[in-house]
């Protein structure tokens, strides 16, 4: 399985101005944007431990997830939530040759926490032998920062700043109890390894 994400969040998206205030940084000042790549840099960071914690996209974007094989002849799980759409879903055979499967043999179980690609017939259709299958499909709470539940917001602000308040290396690299406790209501619990 290889997850790759198409569209990443663009700079203009990320609450710049929201983190400054939480940090208590200064305004009005003519430097006030010469921290802003720093401050871009950690916000990226907290995005990236919180979407990896609660294995949910937070901003809306494109990834393609690309697989040799099915996990069950008749769906497959996607790795990100919550998903808005698939866009396509291509087969690849072993010399390179890219046949779109039509839309209709496929739908979407948009299941907040389990998303899942599902045959609409009895199977989804067959991987070539020694090729892979890509899903190209969108995921995420919204493309702006409001449209992200609030507290997924306020955990990333946290953990941004924990990592701005330790850039010195002094920090805890732990994420602290108040993070966590927010987080929690939004991890996947996994009982019996299904899909």
């Amino acid at each position: 399985m290889d997850l790759k994400e198409i569209s990443p969040v663009p700079a203009a998206a990320l609450p710049l101005a929201a983190f400054r205030a939480h940090l208590r940084l200064g305004a009005g000042f003519s430097d006030e944007a010469t921290q802003d790549a720093l401050l871009e840099q950690y916000l990226r960071a907290a995005l990236a431990s919180v979407e990896g914690r609660v294995g949910r996209a937070l901003f809306q974007r494109d990834f393609v997830l690309r697989l040799t094989r099915w996990r069950d002849d008749h769906a497959q799980r996607l790795p990100v939530a919550p998903v808005v759409a698939v866009t396509s879903v291509t087969l690849v055979d072993a010399g390179a040759i890219e046949t779109v499967v039509a839309p209709a043999r496929y739908s979407l179980d948009g299941d907040g926490t389990r998303p899942r690609l599902e045959a609409t017939g009895a199977i989804l259709p067959r991987i070539p032998s020694g090729g892979r299958v890509e899903i190209a499909f969108s995921a995420g709470f919204g493309a702006d920062w409001e449209e992200i539940p609030a507290d997924l917001r306020q955990a990333v602000l946290l953990l941004a700043a924990q990592y701005y308040e330790g850039r010195d290396g002094t920090g805890d690299s732990d994420a602290a109890f108040g993070i966590r406790a927010l987080l929690e209501r939004w991890r996947d619990v996994r009982m019996g390894g299904s899909a």
